[in-house]
């Protein structure tokens, strides 16, 4: 666990950073902003008032760069505060009367640095920060040293805090795509294998009744049959590889019509309709494998999650070269504020992605939850 977390911590931060100015940033610089500018006209011990200004909304407008740039603006604004500090005192004037208390939001910044800098930039900034504390002028003793370090670890400590689970959150979905990949390499492999086991089998009876037929006839027979096994053989041995050694399970794979047996009657709560419609025929049996699981699937969080749902409906289209999925709900609106994306849906996703197609989750038009899927009839690459 602290192996894990000290490498978080020194890694490139694996969650993107949001972009500079987002309007949370607008409203803290405006807050602040406002702020300095009473300050300003309020505090009668505030001495160089134009140029406390300027400096301190100077130094805000560098606040929304602190996710993106976090070393740049940790070394701008401590590294200016502490020239202007020393300014003061070689004027005689004490630093205290010559800043705004609105600078506080400073306290930002090792959050920032802690969350979303990377290990060099986090070492160079905690050294900015050390000896801004400890050598920064207007320092007044222990007291102010020890007092500053409570203030700037307890944000940093945030910032560690909130980078571990970020960080832990990208893991934990990395692990979820591939237990989804595995599933699928499984799925094409019995699928592929039942059709290959059965172009070697046609190869032996080939053989078997060529006898009579010209030498090349035989020829070709065998090599069907050799070509055939040795593909076998070797896709075997590469999926078994994705599945650390795991066997093949014997049962046929689900298909689209197998859909139909998700229904559930009147008697269950909440119903669940299903209708397949269009032309259903020669589908590739990994997307009928893959559309099936992502109805289960659907049906299976729709059963869970979607509260006084009375009905699901499941509609499965055959369009064109595309199959269309369809798993709508009438349960209670979902705000879109509070979606949390689970692990199924980022599953559901990748294995549509994979075979080429797509699929997008959220709150229905009026109520409820839909998911819709598209993929292609034959596969990636068709």
């Amino acid at each position: 666990m602290l192996i894990d977390a000290v490498r978080s911590l020194w890694a490139e931060p694996r969650v993107p950073a949001p972009p500079p100015w987002t309007w949370r940033d607008r409203l803290l610089v405006l807050a602040l902003a406002t702020g300095a500018l009473l300050e300003a006209l309020l505090r009668d011990d505030l001495v160089w008032r134009t140029s406390a200004v300027v400096i301190g909304v100077g130094l805000l407008l560098m606040a929304p760069w602190r996710r993106t740039r976090p070393l740049l603006v940790v070394s701008l604004v401590f590294g200016l505060i502490a020239t202007y500090d020393m300014v003061a005192v070689m004027a005689g004037v004490d630093p205290e009367f010559t800043t705004l208390w609105i600078q506080a939001w400073i306290l930002l910044l090792p959050y920032a640095l802690l969350r979303w800098g990377s290990g060099r930039q986090m070492v160079i900034g905690v050294a900015i920060l050390l000896a801004f504390l400890a050598v920064g002028p207007g320092r007044t003793g222990w007291g102010d040293l020890a007092l500053g370090m409570v203030f700037f670890a307890f944000s940093a400590t945030l910032g560690t805090a909130a980078r571990y689970r970020a960080t832990s959150r990208v893991r934990e979905l990395d692990q979820v795509r591939l237990r989804e990949r595995e599933q699928l390499a499984r799925e094409l492999h019995d699928t592929v294998a039942h059709h290959v086991s059965a172009i070697a089998i046609q190869a032996q009876a080939g053989r078997a009744v060529a006898a009579t037929s010209p030498d090349r006839a035989v020829d070709a027979l065998a090599v069907i049959e050799t070509a055939a096994s040795r593909t076998l053989r070797e896709m075997r041995a590469m999926v078994g590889m994705l599945r650390d050694g795991e066997d093949a399970e014997l049962a046929p794979q689900p298909g689209v019509a197998d859909i139909a047996r998700l229904a559930r009657d009147a008697g269950e709560w909440p119903r669940v309709n299903v209708h397949l419609t269009g032309d259903l025929d020669e589908v590739s049996p990994t997307v009928a494998a893959v559309t099936f699981r992502l109805a289960q699937e659907s049906v299976t969080n729709a059963i869970r999650h979607a509260r006084n749902a009375t009905r699901i409906d499941v509609r499965v289209c055959g369009d064109g070269e595309v199959l269309r999925l369809t798993v709508v709900d009438d349960g209670d609106a979902v705000a879109s504020d509070r979606i949390s994306w689970g692990y199924g849906i980022v599953g559901m996703t990748e294995r549509a992605t994979l075979l080429g197609g797509r699929l997008t989750a959220g709150p229905g038009p009026e109520r409820g939850w839909s998911v819709q899927a598209v993929l292609p009839r034959a596969g990636a690459g068709a």
